[in-house]
């Protein structure tokens, strides 16, 4: 870690001990295993400009429609950035692009003001036990004055929770981790599995749902966000071919500024498609259509999860038990120890290999 990094580090923990200090009240810490009331109003908290991270958000969405009763009407606070992700999802009343303007103002802050007058009975602060999330725990505290606010045991963070939630001994897993945080609301019943909304597309796009549909098809999503965890189009296009071979049209997608990533697995891959432009909920209808999905550890690996997609994702430098979905009919590979031992030797071999044994798994 760089010493701006851990400058910041520092600064955020310092930060979070005065927040702590200046939001105190006697009684609002909870006794451990102390039943909870059972909530009218809540709020989830998820600040982050990650699609993948405002999916894994839809777990605890669909905890607290099936697990609670009656259930509540359930809200969720996450960047403006992706609010477009979780709108319209079916167990969410309502989602709210958060306004970080003057956050310095604390209970002022316009972000923030609307949100007191809510009256939230409960908050959860939906961040992780890695690395202290200090914005979101100062914000899950204000925007709840008299709510029981839960969220992850890490300090010091947990000082601003009614009650912090122990992390997970005998998992890994991100999407797990992150609906655990509702077991104190809960008794421990909790509900698996991302989702989302039934995608709206336009008309013009149904023509190519329906052949999706109909012929043997698979989507490759060649692109990610952060180029070095993702693995070069050759293997791409290794893995286009064998399914070509295995008898399915690839249909190859892309993001913005990927276009080209996108034609250069197309030109090693005859008989693939070039995907038109497609918007969240487009790309979804088509990952769900085609029923098989190809691509790297990044947001559009949770979005084909999210719709059911039979997906094989490519790991490199990421921590696969974490944040993959190892559980049928998903397949993870991690294929850091062929780029980083071996100078990507045999790596697109290997992905034509799991390509191929992938989607004469599922047509069985």
């Amino acid at each position: 870690m760089s010493w701006l990094k851990r400058l910041e580090l520092w600064a955020k923990l310092v930060l979070a001990l005065v927040a702590s200090a200046l939001f105190w009240r006697p009684g609002r810490r909870l006794r451990p295993g102390r039943p909870l009331p059972t909530p009218r109003k809540v709020l989830l908290v998820r600040p982050d400009n990650r699609v993948g991270e405002a999916l894994l958000t839809t777990p605890l969405l669909r905890t607290l429609k099936e697990h609670i009763h009656p259930a509540p009407e359930v809200h969720v606070l996450v960047h403006a950035k992706v609010a477009r992700v979780l709108s319209g999802h079916p167990d969410a009343d309502s989602v709210i692009a958060f306004d970080r303007r003057r956050l310095w103002l604390g209970v002022l802050a316009p972000g923030i003001r609307a949100l007191r007058k809510e009256g939230y009975d409960l908050v959860v602060d939906c961040a992780n036990w890695e690395v202290p999330s200090v914005t979101s725990a100062i914000v899950s505290r204000l925007v709840g004055p008299r709510a029981i606010v839960v969220g992850p045991r890490v300090w010091p963070v947990s000082y601003l929770t009614s009650v912090s939630v122990p992390a997970l001994t005998d998992t890994r897993s991100e999407a797990l981790q992150r609906t655990h945080l509702l077991s104190p609301v809960t008794g421990g019943a909790l509900s698996k599995g991302l989702s989302f909304r039934e995608p709206n597309v336009r008309d013009t796009f149904r023509a190519i749902l329906e052949e999706a549909e109909t012929t043997p098809h698979a989507v490759i999503n060649p692109g990610g966000r952060l180029g070095p965890r993702r693995i070069p189009p050759e293997a791409f296009a290794a893995a286009a071919r064998a399914l070509i071979e295995a008898g399915r049209t690839p249909i190859v997608t892309w993001g913005p500024g990927e276009e080209a990533l996108a034609r250069a697995v197309v030109e090693k891959a005859p008989g693939a498609r070039f995907a038109p432009p497609t918007n969240l909920d487009e790309l979804a209808a088509l990952m769900r259509s085609a029923g098989l999905t190809v691509c790297n550890n990044t947001g559009p690996m949770h979005l084909s999860v999210s719709v059911g997609a039979p997906t094989l994702a490519f790991f490199l430098r990421m921590d696969m038990p974490r944040w993959g979905h190892a559980y049928a009919p998903h397949r993870m590979v991690d294929l850091t120890s062929l780029v980083d031992g071996a100078g990507g030797v045999g790596l697109e071999e290997r992905a034509a290999e799991e390509a191929r044994a992938f989607a004469t798994a599922l047509a069985r």
